[in-house]
């Protein structure tokens, strides 16, 4: 307890000293502070993880509700791996790509992000509802200053708006949860709530309550609104940490309430398995027609977001139905996920902001022939990529895989329903990944293959040495996780059956078949890549010392390649909206060739969210027509003010009273 108590400190000191030092002392106190308390952070995890301890503090604070009162578990130790992790690797890419903006805006943006880094590692440990709820609340307030770092443009502060009101929603939700909770319990500590709920006559309410709060920070269609208009927004390191680190804090509230309410029933389950497909699927029809870059990320946050939630409601489904093993590997397989996802989406956003610093622009359509001059960053972002479309042996494959047996597994040894939506669920996480696929082909192929599209891509270049030693950091985290992931499984059992409820030996003993089979899958994978890098190895020798000229070649024409004659965004949207119609919510404007030599043609593709030009901006459109009829309440009359608080205080009496 006493290095994670120390980890917060320098975290907190650093970005406070950033506040009021000047020069470039107060440039580099906060990220260094950061830097310094996240490896700090990291290394108190892993030593409790080693030991399988979970230290314990409470202490009584001067506010009349609650305490402060922290504490580890197996669920927390892990979902603080995100947070310290990005920790180290976001930090030491924003000292580069921030070392040429105004000095002022850069002290205070640092300030911000250790509140983030901090008030995220509180929520973890926080064992206290009202204690759990400030930390929420600091966590949450802090992104809204850093997405607004750009705040001169108007879509940026329209993208910070959007972020503060659809965190705020959540927060409403959390704070009747908890307070219904509490009035059951009387008291806000976990404790007192986990005794008391399977006391209450319905447990339902807290749960969608819950998942409505909880779900909104973690990007879970459909109410991911934010995350596509806030990540483009931010500063990428900022996007980094926010789609890898910070929307782990809804997931980690829909586990932490699982563990609290107890076993509920088979439809919690099925309710999560449902939202986890369609927030999977929403996400890649949505993100395949993006023409920029940081967009289509977004997006795959949101579908990376479903895959969670799929993970975790099957486990809930196999688990009711006397699953173990079944349970343990879907659980296992979200757990793991939650992990690989910080890793390789924080590795794409950043490398994302390498493309936007070496190009200027992140617009798909006006970049291309990328790897040539930026392999550094073209090789990590390759590697970004192979790891998020699941290809063996990088550390998204084994996390799916652990899915798709648990799906396979509950489909099997269930009935009826709970049969139907596991096969369901193991179909639509096979289509999630097939358009994951062509949605990072696109992403990577049009950015960094072919030839350039436009002056600037032809100008481009690779940043400098520390934001590629940050990518470089989260790239050998992808490869190692993939290594390690037969040892993982047995690391994150215990999580996993706190998540499922699942007895300790039971879990333990599904944990030891599921790290057998992934050993064997693991030795099966390695010689694809052995034999790629000895090939490669083998082509530098036979050609040292000799020359090697380069000449075109006929290829049907194709000896002088243009921009004109390569696959653009559109391509890759338009066969999934001729497939889906209506639903994709794929908009088309389109110009055909005329006449036998045509001066312009062309097809460009937009895909506006559905949900929130369906639902969200009318709902906001409506507030503020009420808001603009409600004015003539503010009439400045303090009589009258005074008045109404007294009608209100007594409205509330004669409902008490009542």
């Amino acid at each position: 307890m006493e290095l994670f108590l120390c980890a917060l400190v320098l975290i907190l000191a650093g970005g406070s000293l950033g506040l009021v030092l000047r020069g470039r002392t107060g440039r580099l106190a906060g990220p260094l502070g950061i830097l310094a308390g996240s490896g700090l952070g990291l290394v108190a995890v892993l030593r409790l993880l080693a030991r399988q301890e979970y230290p314990r503090l409470d202490l009584a604070w001067g506010l009349p509700v609650g305490s402060f009162s922290l504490g580890f578990d197996p669920l927390t130790l892990l979902f603080l791996l995100p947070c310290f992790g990005l920790g180290l690797a976001c930090p030491l890419y924003g000292l580069g790509a921030l070392a040429h903006e105004p000095e002022r805006k850069v002290r205070s943006h640092w300030f911000f992000f250790s509140l983030l880094v901090a008030g995220l590692a509180l929520v973890a440990v926080a064992r206290d509802g009202f204690c759990f709820l400030l930390a929420w609340e600091v966590m949450s307030l802090s992104p809204f200053f850093l997405v607004s770092f750009a705040d001169e443009k108007l879509e940026v502060r329209e993208a910070a708006w959007t972020y503060l009101v659809a965190s705020h929603l959540g927060v409403l939700a959390l704070v009747a949860m908890f307070a219904w909770l509490a009035g059951a319990a009387g008291s806000t500590h976990f404790d007192a709530l986990a005794w008391a709920a399977p006391q209450l006559a319905h447990t339902w309410p807290l749960f969608l309550l819950a998942l409505a709060g909880f779900g909104a920070k973690a990007g879970l269609a459909p109410l991911h609104v934010w995350l596509p208009e806030a990540h483009p927004a931010a500063p990428s390191h900022v996007s980094a940490f926010m789609s890898g680190a910070l929307i782990t804090a809804g997931m980690y509230g829909v586990a932490r309430i699982l563990v609290l309410l107890g076993p509920g029933p088979a439809w919690w389950g099925g309710l999560l398995l449902g939202l986890g497909l369609l927030s999977a699927l929403l996400g890649l029809a949505q993100g395949l027609a993006q023409g920029q870059m940081k967009r289509l990320l977004a997006y795959s946050s949101v579908e990376n977001a479903g895959i969670v939630f799929l993970g975790l409601g099957a486990a809930h489904l196999a688990a009711r139905g006397g699953l173990a093993p079944a349970a343990l590997l879907a659980a296992a397989g979200a757990l793991l996920h939650v992990l690989n996802h910080a890793l390789f989406k924080g590795l794409l956003f950043l490398g994302a902001g390498a493309v936007l610093h070496g190009a200027g622009t992140v617009e798909i359509s006006s970049l291309g022939g990328l790897l040539k001059r930026m392999p550094r960053t073209g090789a990590l972002f390759l590697a970004g990529t192979a790891a998020l479309a699941a290809l063996p042996p990088f550390n998204g494959f084994f996390s799916e895989l652990l899915i798709y047996l648990g799906l396979g597994q509950a489909g099997m040894g269930l009935r009826s329903a709970g049969s139907l939506a596991a096969w369901g669920g193991m179909a639509g996480l096979a289509l999630a990944g097939g358009l994951a696929l062509a949605a990072l082909a696109k992403a990577f192929g049009l950015a960094f293959l072919g030839e350039p599209r436009t002056p600037a891509a032809t100008r481009a270049h690779d940043p400098g040495r520390a934001e590629l030693a940050a990518m470089l950091l989260l790239a050998l985290g992808c490869a190692g996780m993939g290594l390690a992931a037969p040892w993982l499984v047995t690391v994150l059992a215990p999580a996993a059956a706190q998540v499922a409820h699942l007895p300790g030996m039971a879990a333990l003993d599904a944990a030891r078949d599921a790290q057998s089979l992934l050993r064997t899958v693991l030795v099966a994978a390695l010689p694809l890549p052995v034999l790629g890098l000895f090939l490669w190895a083998l082509r530098r020798r036979l050609l040292a010392g000799r020359p090697v000229g380069s000449s075109p070649t006929w290829d049907c024409g194709y000896a002088r390649p243009a921009a004109t004659m390569q696959y653009g965004p559109a391509s890759f949207a338009d066969p999934l909206a001729s497939a889906l119609g209506p639903a994709s919510g794929i908009q088309h404007d389109l110009a055909r060739p005329q006449g036998l030599f045509p001066r312009r043609a062309w097809h460009r593709v937009a895909a506006p969210d559905l949900v929130l030009d369906a639902v969200f901006r009318p709902a906001f459109g409506a507030a503020l027509w009420a808001a603009e009829h409600l004015k003539w309440l503010q009439h400045g009359r303090i009589p009258l003010y005074v008045l109404s608080i007294l009608a209100a205080l007594v409205a509330v009496l004669a409902w008490v009273l009542a």
